[in-house]
């Protein structure tokens, strides 16, 4: 498996690998990066869909990205997209599936010109006082101290990093910033997150900084992820034959890693209550979907809390990997991930109007009509003085294709399940469906003797508890995550948000599919480059646009600098005079 940075090996069709007929494949999971898998096996290493075998403890397909209608309860989603031009191995995918609106079209022709046509922009980051604009959306607010210090640890090398959290690296002025606010809200992050992972977004995303605040920088699906992400891969394995085995929970896969290489001999799995095993050969091939980070997670109603639980059991993605980690150091270390769910808990709720009595409140704050069919948040609206740190967004309507016209989808979060909310003095976790839509209109700015009343009769909201879906941004050191194909392996490969790759970001869509489309090459040998991760750190531009960015627009001499550092920034000027190193540093204020 190798990189490539251009596109002239991004059209190329691979000559089918050697042996490939002769292998049959398990993928266990089916989640994003499971189904990305199978496709590559399809396309790329040119595989029989007969030869892939899907194993998904669920009845259904999709994983975290889901998006179901539950007859006794309601519609129910547990998180959505935000997408980048630069997902190169999720285009990658998406140019070879057809659209299930248009067949005539791939799934990648669907999502660009709809994004063309309907680009992606807020009109209200944020709100505060009852659904008053809170006015973030202009500048980050960074000091000249807070801007030395981002510098600093954004040229910090890994090693001095591993197991550090984001607040043990950046300054409480840093972490009270406008620039955080945007950060953690837009990207998931908490100030007890890996500094690690803090580092990999500010260097894979620099080029969305110009675009954070008013979230221009961010693309979305037509629909909810499931029907607009999952449902057409789904079609299209289907259709050539894979092979999908559901409520089947696979509790170990036994390794031979004696002799200096490392193959997978047996997977032990629950089928209908009933122990099997399938043995496996070195040219049977195991990719193996690790950890979970929407384990445990648990479905509220309108009337009903979604409890929190976060015991692991046996045939889940945590203890999956336990069993595993078990029989070899390199297979990373589940327990860095999953034994503080109080510090990766978040809820989620799904929100359905069944008037149009809540409407005129959510016009008001994103300045749109919401029926239109087009961008109406553009991304996410937090609740800046929100007790649970509110956030909710309404997508492009309908979200679901068996979603009433006149009603709306809303979704949103909360990210400190245990506090007291600012109207319902109960922490999210203790709360209904009703409480939480309580406490979301008392934010939009409902009058208070109308709340309950349209909570109630106007709303269905079903709450989501979910004990790990920041899990995988818990600070970590070097080899909690197992690589994509450990040193060694002959015939497995770890996917999804739990496995290393070096230089991409989690909790995006891309990743799952880039581990995925890695496994599948490494182990097939399949002669075609996996695109490279977006270089933002090696675009010199880029990283100039950023530093401007940061600095509001700012010039440079207009910051608070030091005497050496206003005497450097003249040395340093007068040294570039008469060249086109002149030019940059006059483009991006840095003269």
């Amino acid at each position: 498996m190798y990189y490539a940075g251009g596109r002239y090996e991004a059209y190329a069709s691979p000559v089918k690998p050697i042996g490939a007929k002769h292998k049959q494949v398990y993928l266990i999971g089916s989640g994003l990066a499971a189904l990305s898998g199978a496709f590559f096996l399809l396309r790329d290493a040119q595989m029989d869909g007969s030869q892939i075998h899907i194993l998904e403890k669920n009845p259904i397909p999709g994983g975290a990205c889901d998006g179901y209608h539950f007859d006794s309860i309601g519609f129910v989603m547990r998180g959505e997209r935000q997408m980048d031009e630069h997902y190169e191995c999720l285009w990658d995918l998406m140019r070879s599936i057809p659209s299930q609106d248009d067949p005539g079209l791939s799934l990648l022709d669907e999502f660009y010109r709809l994004n063309k046509k309907d680009p992606n922009y807020s009109l209200c980051r944020a709100t505060e006082k009852c659904g008053q604009d809170a006015h973030v959306d202009s500048t980050f607010g960074l000091s000249a101290n807070s801007l030395k210090e981002l510098t600093r640890f954004f040229l910090t090398p890994d090693e001095k990093l591993q197991g550090k959290s984001i607040q043990d690296v950046l300054s409480e002025e840093t972490l009270l910033s406008n620039f955080w606010f945007h950060y953690k809200t837009v990207y998931a992050f908490e100030n007890w997150h890996s500094a690690l992972e803090l580092k990999r977004y500010l260097r894979r995303f620099a080029h969305q900084l110009d675009g954070l605040a008013d979230m221009t920088a961010f693309r979305f699906t037509k629909y909810n992820q499931y029907e607009a992400l999952i449902l057409p891969i789904l079609q299209y394995l289907e259709e050539r034959g894979v092979q999908f085995e559901y409520n089947v929970n696979v509790t170990n896969v036994v390794f031979d890693t004696g002799m200096g290489t490392k193959a997978a001999t047996r997977i032990d799995l629950l089928r209908d209550g009933q122990e099997e095993s399938i043995d496996l050969t070195e040219d049977d091939l195991v990719f193996i979907s690790i950890g979970g980070s929407v384990e445990n997670s648990t479905i509220g109603s309108q009337t009903e809390t979604a409890i929190f639980n976060a015991e692991t059991h046996e045939g889940d993605g945590w203890e999956l990997w336990k069993r595993i980690a078990e029989q070899d150091p390199s297979f990373g270390h589940p327990e860095v991930f999953c034994s503080t769910p109080e510090q990766s808990n978040r809820m989620s709720a799904t929100i359905m109007t069944l008037d149009r009595r809540i409407v005129p409140y959510i016009k008001k704050i994103c300045k749109r009509d919401p029926f239109s069919g087009k961008t109406v948040t553009g991304g996410i609206v937090t609740c800046r003085d929100s007790g649970w740190l509110l956030n909710w967004s309404v997508s492009r309507q309908p979200q679901f294709r068996a979603q009433d016209q006149d009603k709306l989808c809303i979704w949103l979060y909360g990210a400190y399940t245990d506090k007291p909310g600012n109207y319902i003095t109960k922490t999210m976790r203790e709360c209904t469906g009703i409480e939480i839509c309580e406490e979301w209109l008392y934010h939009l700015g409902v009058p208070i003797d109308q709340i309950e009343h349209l909570a109630q009769y106007s709303a269905n909201t079903v709450p989501v508890m979910m004990p790990y879906i920041t899990s995988q941004m818990l600070p970590r050191s070097a080899g909690d995550r197992p690589a994509v194909v450990p040193e060694g392996a002959v015939n497995f490969a770890f996917i999804g948000q739990f496995a290393e790759t070096p230089g991409d970001a989690v909790f995006t869509a891309e990743y799952s599919v880039r581990t995925a489309m890695e496994a599948v090459y490494s182990l097939l040998r399949v002669d075609r480059a996996v695109p490279e991760v977006m270089g933002s750190i090696s675009g010199l531009r880029t990283m100039l646009g950023a530093w401007l960015r940061l600095r509001d627009g700012r010039a440079l001499r207009e910051m608070n600098l030091n005497w050496f550092e206003r005497r450097l920034l003249a040395r340093v000027c007068k040294k570039l005079k008469g060249t086109e190193l002149e030019k940059l540093l006059e483009e991006y204020k840095l003269n």
